[in-house]
């Protein structure tokens, strides 16, 4: 009987591998599927912000590595006409990037560990908020949800229907300078890659992944003979670091604040939203994180604005001297 059952799982297993498909025709079915329904433009950044321009819509780019399962179902729902926001998407012009070859990286710095990352900007670049937040490797609905991404897209026509009021509150949402203008411009890649995917040949094997990203910059530093900074070791700290336990379905609601950590040293609270960082609105976590990420390793007094039971209330969170190294990177 156990023969028979590990005959049968074999069997199984066999026929599951069969129906894996390969990276080569994932990555070309992606293009064909999308581009033939026809709302997205697909991988023309150009293309898409000449089409803000004109329409005077806020831009929405999604960056997806599609070998990567991570945040596929996520991906699906927002591609596949979900009802939540397919009508808030219908108020963007919509970008779907697949390969971060030729990727402005002045414009689009993001933890490059995701898979899924979204940006919501101006025509002229300037960034309304991020979306796209992972803590582990296969395990993402603590981190972002459907239910939240149609929240952070709704902040973000808010926050274009005031723009240009308020461009001078998201300034802090653009990067310093990075190394280099795009990713296959550093030194561990500009020998394997161009600037563009080559949908004529091995595609697949064409294309800068993500997480290429931050490993050519880490190999930037050895090569330099540089230590790598407290930033680069210890990139985008996730929220729970800090002590505070974000709801994934809404912008950026605490649920829970953990005991002894240094946001319930802030005073944070379960039940708050916080609407700002740093003098920065936020549309989600990932938003949050991008005020962490770029807040000094030495440590600062981040103020904040949080509405508590319905009322504004202003507190300051405390980042002591080495606070970055609380994220746990093990994942």
């Amino acid at each position: 009987m156990a023969f028979r059952s590990l005959i049968c799982l074999l069997l199984l297993s066999g026929a599951l591998q069969a129906q894996k498909i390969p990276r080569e025709q994932k990555v070309r079915d992606d293009k064909a599927r999308v581009e033939a329904e026809g709302f997205w433009i697909y991988n023309d950044l150009d293309r898409g912000y000449a089409q803000a321009r004109s329409s005077r819509k806020p831009l929405l780019v999604v960056l997806r590595c599609l070998p990567c399962e991570e945040c596929v179902k996520l991906d699906d729902d927002l591609i596949d006409q979900d009802p939540v926001v397919r009508p808030l998407l219908e108020k963007f012009v919509c970008v779907r990037i697949v390969g971060t070859n030729g990727l402005d990286l002045s414009t689009f710095q993001y933890d490059t560990d995701q898979s899924f990352a979204v940006f919501m900007l101006n025509a002229d670049k300037t960034i309304y908020g991020r979306f796209g937040t992972r803590s582990h490797r296969t395990e993402w609905v603590g981190d972002v949800s459907v239910a939240g991404m149609a929240k952070a897209l709704q902040g973000a026509l808010d926050l274009h229907a005031d723009y240009p009021n308020n461009k001078a509150a998201l300034a802090g949402k653009r990067g310093p300078e990075p190394l280099v203008a795009s990713p296959e411009k550093y030194p561990a890649l500009r020998d394997k890659f161009t600037d563009s995917l080559n949908y004529e040949g091995d595609v697949v094997r064409s294309c800068i992944h993500c997480h290429q990203i931050g490993d050519a910059e880490r190999s930037y530093y050895r090569e330099m003979k540089k230590p790598l900074p407290e930033r680069v070791l210890f990139p985008y700290p996730h929220p729970k670091s800090i002590g505070l336990v974000l709801d994934p379905k809404e912008r950026a609601r605490i649920t829970d604040v953990t005991s002894g950590s240094l946001a319930e040293q802030a005073g944070f609270q379960p039940g708050d939203h916080i609407e700002s960082l740093n003098g920065q609105p936020l549309l989600s976590m990932a938003d949050v994180q991008w005020v962490l990420h770029q807040t000094s390793p030495d440590g600062a007094n981040l103020p904040a604005v949080v509405t508590r039971n319905g009322k504004s209330q202003s507190l300051t969170l405390s980042l002591p001297d080495g606070w970055r190294q609380l994220d746990d990177i093990s994942w």
